[in-house]
């Protein structure tokens, strides 16, 4: 098939968006089909306004010609970002199915930036992008449960995975303590959370984002290394006793199952998330309190951690992907490109 994806989230952003979609690709183009992305890379955009790594596109005029041309069998419309609303829009003009996902707790991140702005608002505006989609992709089923007590309509499945060739059990250094967390250093991720507990050993944070200077001031004690890429970051998961997660409004948490795969047991909030990732006691320790969930996660079976990972693979996330897609009309398509020819 010629399966479009279009999405605001690209690289060189380094998110769980992302990561999914390059694993997704990667799985799709494996299994013999040809796909296109549309991403900010395509065209002409600016800085987002307080997240200068999220580029916002501003030729979107553009997207419309860009789908027809590619003549697809299938799009997916990742993101709710400017891409994402002017190919729902040329898409449902038009008539033509596709499919959306929801990978972020977008009404939680806007709520937590500018507290006045209510959740109600939030999940208003999710409603009405997602409206017209064929199939809303979710990553679990407790938030399936969750959004559609928001109004959110044809809700499915699809679950991640985690690159088991890159991330995989290594011998751990017993002794040295080093409590790790990976991801965007962002209000919404809650890091201070973890940051001023009082636990043994070094504390290291990977990654980077709006926050990281401030904190980075906070906490001098900290070691903050930046973004890691693959077998640095394979290294320091393996490296880490354990994986710090305090974020409350992730939808997943793609690096609880990295470290997991590595070896790695996490701490975290009892929060959705967490408890679909971790099964408590084996793979991972939730607590409300955290210093609490870090300290106990240290006495985890590391090669159970592993082997909890193991179950998950990125092949059948693709497949399960694929099982959710609304097929075009190929007589629609031909039309639309005979009327530009």
């Amino acid at each position: 098939m010629r399966i479009l994806i279009v999405s605001d989230a690209w690289s060189p952003q380094v998110n769980g968006v992302v990561t999914s979609l390059q694993a997704l690709i990667a799985e799709l183009r494996g299994l013999g089909h040809l796909v296109k992305l549309l991403s900010p890379t395509d065209f002409r955009h600016v800085p987002c306004p307080t997240y200068a790594e999220i580029p916002l596109v501003w030729d979107v005029w553009n997207v419309g010609a860009a789908i027809r041309d590619f003549r697809p069998d299938c799009v997916h419309l990742a993101t709710e970002g400017p891409l994402g609303w002017s190919a729902r829009r040329w898409l449902s003009k038009r008539g033509l199915a596709f499919s959306s996902a929801i990978h972020t707790r977008f009404p939680e991140y806007v709520h937590t930036r500018f507290p006045r702005i209510p959740l109600a608002w939030g999940y208003a505006y999710l409603r009405h992008f997602h409206k017209p989609s064929q199939a809303v992709l979710v990553t679990t089923e407790r938030l399936r449960a969750e959004f559609h007590g928001w109004g959110l309509q044809r809700l499915s499945l699809w679950r991640k995975g985690v690159d088991l060739s890159r991330f995989k059990a290594a011998a751990h250094m017993p002794g040295r303590l080093v409590f790790l967390y990976v991801g965007r250093i962002a209000p919404e991720k809650n890091l201070d959370a973890f940051l001023r507990l009082d636990l043994p050993g070094e504390k290291h944070v990977i990654g980077d984002g709006p926050q990281r200077a401030e904190l980075e001031t906070r906490y001098p004690q900290v070691r903050f290394l930046g973004y890691q890429h693959g077998q640095a970051l394979a290294h320091a998961y393996a490296e880490a006793s354990v994986l710090v997660f305090p974020s409350r409004t992730d939808t997943y948490g793609l690096v609880m199952l990295e470290a997991l795969a590595c070896g790695t047991p996490v701490a975290a909030f009892p929060v959705a998330g967490p408890l679909d990732v971790l099964e408590q006691g084996v793979s991972g320790v939730m607590d409300e309190d955290l210093r609490s969930a870090c300290l106990a996660a240290l006495s985890l079976d590391r090669q159970r951690c592993a082997q909890a990972a193991a179950k998950q693979s990125w092949r059948v996330s693709a497949l399960e992907f694929l099982a959710q897609q609304p097929l075009l009309d190929g007589d629609v398509i031909d039309a639309l490109v005979e009327v530009v020819t």
